[in-house]
């Protein structure tokens, strides 16, 4: 048994690219490194986990527009080392009091929009940034927006991988007058290594800076987003982002091998990783090697079906009735893994019958006294609902695109509701101890993502960061369709899978397959921390 409390590797050890990051006190790992090292900087002057992350999210608010904001939406898991006790943070924004579903009706629509301000709910952000400091943190907010103000206001060099994605996304954001002058002041995406600044982004920053949550959701920021909704034809209104606030929730959880794996409850998609680890934990994954097709065959298969089932159930708790209970029971569980065959792939996946009837970031910070936070900030897809709001360098998020218009479906657009959300901060304790903290981005590869970290990392014995770049498969959309696969994996693996009944895709380039930030704290206290290959990021200690 290691120090990280894992099992020996079965068959031949995966070889990372980068050691782990090992500390006994403060470590922060996210997808960018100014991010991280302003995470750092907190805890540095006696911060907490808490203000680690928050100045780590707003940083990567300037440097990584495209996945994240104040635009956008939040959600974090808490572990505090006193009481050794999880909580869940909720900040994810509702849809304004006037978008319903006949308003999409009465314009003709048959689907949700993707971009404009049709999709545009409220944004939680900052309101779970005041919240999650002022519950855990210990700094001036002040003093943890001071990197990211620093930032956008004299300039930073884009880094490689945001660079790609920033140019990809020209097209959307040449669309719409503010986004493109904020974007693309050159007419085109700035290229790797070029210095970008953003005032309008500093001056909002300053401006909550000064004033607190009063200043985004009463005072001018909330004037300009208010004015660009009238203008573009949205519905979002100053009583709706008056009205916001977040909420504290129960985890959820369930127990894996001994490790309570604890997630957001729903309106989020955890409870998709905590059904597909239940289905997982009748199978001794740990007889296979870690990349074989037999393994990886249950992994997909037991993810397909939690997938289908979230499709089904998950929408706001407050505005349906969300059976969470039963999908993370025991027979739940069994009854799912009963359609399993080992040797074949299901040919199509349907929802269980109750009994009666692509863009995130993720931070993660451990401070020096034990106190962890599983941190994520998004505006869902690239730079979101392609809408600055004015001169304010605020790009709204589409989360109303979570929605569907069916009235029968439990996720169908209500005034007032939450959407059925993507991104999912992850945490698990070794009885009352702090195990890990961690999360991996991207849409729909969230919940895979977190599968495929803690079964690397609990059956096959990897750290961190073996777990982090070890190949990777992913069901490209299985909210709609959990058929189609993609992998990271050789040849031999795909053609093995094939002719096992998957339906094996070619995901060319370098998107997809998510990218994520893990932290596993060993018995005696030591920080093991690993960051994505993925992304531009890493892990930084003291």
């Amino acid at each position: 048994m290691s120090h990280l409390n894992l099992p020996p590797i079965t068959g031949e050890r995966f070889r990372s690219r980068r050691s782990v990051v090992m500390t006994s006190r403060g470590v922060v790992a996210t997808s960018q490194p100014l991010a991280a090292q302003a995470g750092l900087r907190m805890l540095l002057a006696g911060g907490s986990a808490a203000d680690a992350v928050i100045a780590a999210a707003a940083v990567l608010n300037v440097v990584e527009p495209m996945s994240t904001g104040i635009g956008g939406d939040a959600f974090a898991l808490v572990y505090d080392a006193q009481t050794r006790t999880v909580r869940a943070l909720n900040g994810s924004g509702r849809a304004p009091a006037a978008l319903s579903r006949e308003l999409f009706v009465e314009r003709g629509l048959t689907s949700i929009p993707l971009t404009g301000m049709l999709p545009v709910t409220v944004p939680g952000a900052v309101d779970a940034w005041v919240e999650l400091l002022s519950a855990y943190g210990r700094l001036p907010l002040a003093q943890v927006l001071a990197p990211a103000i620093e930032y956008a206001d004299y300039g930073f060099p884009v880094s490689e991988i945001i660079a790609r994605s920033w140019t990809l996304a020209e097209p959307k954001l040449a669309a719409h007058p503010d986004t493109a002058r904020t974007y693309l002041p050159q007419g085109r995406a700035p290229r790797a290594g070029e210095l970008f600044r953003q005032p309008g982004l500093a001056r909002s920053l300053r401006l909550i800076a000064e004033g607190g949550r009063d200043a985004f959701y009463r005072g001018a920021i909330a004037a300009a987003i208010a004015a660009t909704s009238a203008r573009d034809g949205g519905v979002l209104t100053l009583e709706d982002l008056a009205a916001h606030h977040s909420t504290w929730d129960t985890p959820i959880s369930v127990t894996y091998r001994g490790y309570t794996v604890y997630e957001c409850p729903p309106n989020g998609q955890g409870i998709t990783a905590l059904m597909a680890l239940n289905i997982l934990e009748g199978f001794d994954l740990s007889a296979y090697t870690p990349a074989s097709p037999e393994a990886l065959h249950l992994q997909i298969e037991a993810l397909r079906l939690a997938f289908a089932d979230a499709a089904a159930y998950v929408a706001d708790p407050a505005h349906a009735h969300v059976p969470t209970t039963w999908l993370l029971s025991g027979v739940y569980a069994a009854e799912r893994r009963a359609q399993i065959d080992p040797q074949r792939a299901l040919p199509h996946v349907h929802a269980s019958t109750l009994p009666g009837g692509h863009d995130t970031v993720y931070v993660t910070a451990v401070d020096a006294d034990g106190n962890a936070v599983s941190f994520i900030n998004s505006l869902y897809m690239g730079f979101g609902s392609g809408v600055v709001a004015g001169d304010t360098g605020i790009c709204l998020q589409n989360r109303g695109a979570g929605f569907v218009l069916d009235p029968q479906h439990p996720n169908c657009v209500v005034p007032g509701k939450r959407p059925y959300h993507t991104i999912i901060p992850c945490m698990v304790t070794c009885g009352d101890r702090l195990w890990a903290s961690f999360g991996v981005m991207g849409g729909f590869m969230q919940p895979q993502g977190h599968v495929q970290m803690l079964v690397n990392m609990i059956d096959f014995g990897m750290n961190p960061q073996e777990a982090l770049d070890a190949p990777r498969f992913e069901l490209i959309d299985p909210y709609l369709n959990q058929d189609a696969v993609a992998l990271e994996h050789d040849q031999a693996v795909a053609e093995a899978l094939r002719e096992c009944g998957h339906s094996i895709v070619d995901r060319q380039g370098m998107f997809g397959f998510g990218g994520g930030q893990i932290i596993v704290v060993d018995e005696a206290g030591v920080r093991h921390a690993g960051s994505d290959p993925r992304k531009d990021g890493c892990a930084v200690a003291y």
